[in-house]
């Protein structure tokens, strides 16, 4: 009897301690977690953004242009435009002229008409404020990242691919334990651009830098300047 009563204080004492080591709303599925909890480092002008403690001092927001809450996709954008629209493509673009067959703003070589989409050199090569989603829809302090700051993001934290209230998207993860959610957006209008940055592609001006990922994979890559993207702002804090 007294054996068994050891073996039953025992195993009791086993199940206190693991219980124990469980942390408080602790995920256990993998991942893949539904809840709507995000780091929160400040607040400007009505919207949330998290300090990644990147080299650069970039502080990036919570959600994309057109939402308040994570997991949601927002409004697209066509490059340079900060209005959302029903279709996107060169004809409705907002720098190309349809009739000349050339861009009028954001170009960096003068190529004349019979390389199509170029026009007049302006050597514009970043969004300026007045064509900047970001800006335009959430106030001064904040704008679209550049091309780099992508880049920054990607190459100073841990991806993982998970879910929030049932989106599908990539945790940026940082060394100082904040993280940010973006979401993985359908395909819109057959345009496969992502996420938009503010740096025009030099090479050739009728593109601008995306950011674009998948599940498996993500990547900095030029897409055309009238196609669909979304945008998720970046400020300084002030």
């Amino acid at each position: 009897m007294n054996g068994t009563l050891k073996a039953a204080a025992a195993i009791m004492l086993m199940m206190v301690f693991a219980v124990g080591c469980t942390k408080p709303n602790e995920p256990n599925n993998g991942g893949n977690t539904n809840d709507s909890i995000v780091d929160h480092s400040g607040t400007l002008d009505g919207h949330d953004f998290v300090d990644l403690g990147l080299p650069s001092g970039t502080l990036w927001a919570t959600c994309n242009v057109g939402v308040d809450s994570i997991g949601d996709y927002g409004d697209f954008f066509a490059w340079g435009e900060t209005s959302p629209k029903a279709e996107y493509h060169w004809e409705n673009y907002k720098y190309y002229n349809y009739a000349t067959n050339m861009l009028t703003k954001y170009c960096v070589n003068d190529w004349g008409t019979n390389s199509g989409y170029y026009g007049q050199e302006d050597l514009l090569v970043v969004l300026e404020a007045v064509d900047d989603a970001a800006t335009v829809n959430w106030g001064a302090g904040w704008r679209t990242p550049t091309c780099d700051e992508w880049r920054e993001l990607r190459d100073n934290c841990l991806h993982e691919y998970t879910t929030r209230n049932g989106v599908n998207g990539h945790l940026f993860k940082s060394p100082n334990g904040n993280s940010i959610f973006i979401p993985v957006r359908p395909s819109y209008c057959d345009c496969y651009g992502e996420y938009w940055s503010s740096s025009l592609y030099i090479d050739v001006p009728h593109s601008a830098y995306r950011f674009y990922f998948t599940e498996t994979d993500y990547k900095v890559s030029a897409e055309d300047r009238c196609k669909a993207g979304l945008v998720r702002p970046v400020c300084s804090g002030e």
